[in-house]
């Protein structure tokens, strides 16, 4: 692992600095109190609790929250992929979800694509854009699928 994704891993484990992130860049991941579990090359996972700030009038998680949670868990992956290895543009440009269970309890979103992402990152030329649909499964705490969310992120190598 290059040093500038060690010092990327380092400050998204960190609960203060991630949070600091968040409130400047992504200010709803701190209302809803998204939190990073876990994200290393290969795997990230993100939780979601259910209280007052994330849930709907029916009593579950509000469906923008699970989609902020299982793109944290996607996009966190792609920002470790690319770091140290030069200047990449990112967007998404899909994004489809599959609801499969009520979401009333703390969900965790799990992507564990990181070797074909990194695949792909390493692949791409000057210039060159490729593109990659990446899956979050939530997870509620008996490991039922209360959601599937498929982010396609566009990723556009600079010179």
């Amino acid at each position: 692992m290059n040093p500038a994704a060690k010092k990327y891993l380092n400050r998204m484990n960190n609960p203060i600095i991630f949070w600091l992130a968040m409130l400047f860049k992504l200010p709803s991941a701190v209302f809803w109190r998204l939190k990073i579990k876990s994200l290393n090359l290969e795997k990230c996972e993100v939780t979601i609790p259910y209280f007052w700030r994330s849930q709907n009038p029916f009593n579950s998680i509000y469906f923008a929250a699970l989609a902020g949670a299982a793109e944290l868990s996607t996009g966190a992956l792609c920002q470790l992929a690319m770091a140290g290895k030069g200047k990449f543009s990112m967007l998404v440009v899909d994004f489809r979800a599959e609801y499969h269970k009520k979401a009333n309890q703390r969900i965790t979103f799990t992507c564990d694509q990181g070797n074909e992402l990194n695949t792909l990152i390493e692949a791409l030329k000057p210039e060159e854009t490729g593109k990659l649909t990446m899956v979050s499964t939530g997870t509620n705490p008996e490991g039922d699928v209360v959601a599937r969310f498929f982010v396609t992120w566009s990723f556009k190598r600079k010179v």
